[in-house]
């Protein structure tokens, strides 16, 4: 019964954005909650219908972006040609240890604190052989000052930050986003690579996104959990994404 009610859930809802744009949903909204990415059939359909196609690989670019590069894009045989990391102040200032209710005062300290994991963040996603460039989405209480520290510290990194101001003004405040990375399509070709082979053993490939993505000194894997992953290898499943 409930795959009868799924196969439904295929087939697309035209729906419009508050902007009166077109947009076609389907999934529902805990279809890609494993490996936070929509479907493939929802990217292979907007490559039909459009020049340029953006997806969301949601739960950070640790999580969300490396599922996104080594399943997604793996098995599909999807290419991205460039990866927008989206930050805010409040976030790095936060990361760089301001408290959650100093958050609207300017601390230069806290964003050049926070910059490391935003710096963590691009580099993960270089490391796939994309482009990157950082979005940097702006809200009321952001000062120039800050955002200035922030854009220069990645520049500085090599990374190229637009102030996106979408909160504010909807899709025209995202206009010079959609500039910049086009920009970047065009003068860095991508070379995409997957962060593993699919003949690399199990627990090499959770030992390389451990210490590769996340920056774990190494893995421990014993008991069952190592039996477990014998057992997959041995019923033929070793040469899968993990």
């Amino acid at each position: 019964a409930m795959t009868a009610l799924l196969k439904d859930a295929l087939a697309p809802n035209l729906v419009q954005t508050l902007e009166h744009n077109p947009a076609l949903i389907h999934g529902g909204p805990f279809a890609n909650i494993a490996h936070s990415c929509n479907s493939v059939i929802a990217t292979r359909t907007a490559l039909k219908l459009g020049d340029y196609v953006v997806t969301e690989a949601g739960f950070g670019a640790d999580l969300g972006a490396e599922k996104f590069f080594d399943i997604k894009c793996r098995i599909s045989g999807l290419r991205p040609a460039c990866a927008v990391v989206v930050a805010t102040v409040r976030a790095i200032k936060m990361h760089g240890g301001a408290a959650k209710d100093a958050l609207k005062s300017e601390n230069l300290e806290a964003v050049r604190a926070g910059f490391a994991n935003l710096r963590r963040h691009t580099g993960n996603l270089a490391k796939f052989g994309v482009p990157v460039v950082a979005s940097v989405n702006r809200f009321g209480g952001d000062t120039k000052a800050e955002l200035d520290l922030l854009t220069g510290l990645c520049a500085d990194a090599g990374v190229e930050a637009v102030i996106a101001e979408h909160w504010a003004h909807g899709g025209i405040g995202a206009a010079n986003l959609g500039e910049a990375v086009l920009a970047t399509i065009e003068r860095k070709p991508a070379a995409f690579r997957t962060l593993y082979p699919d003949a690399m053993p199990l627990r090499e490939k959770i030992r390389t996104i451990a210490c590769d993505i996340y920056g774990a000194a190494d893995i421990a894997i014993d008991g069952r959990a190592a039996e477990r992953l014998s057992e997959f290898e041995k019923a033929g499943f070793g040469n899968l994404p993990v």
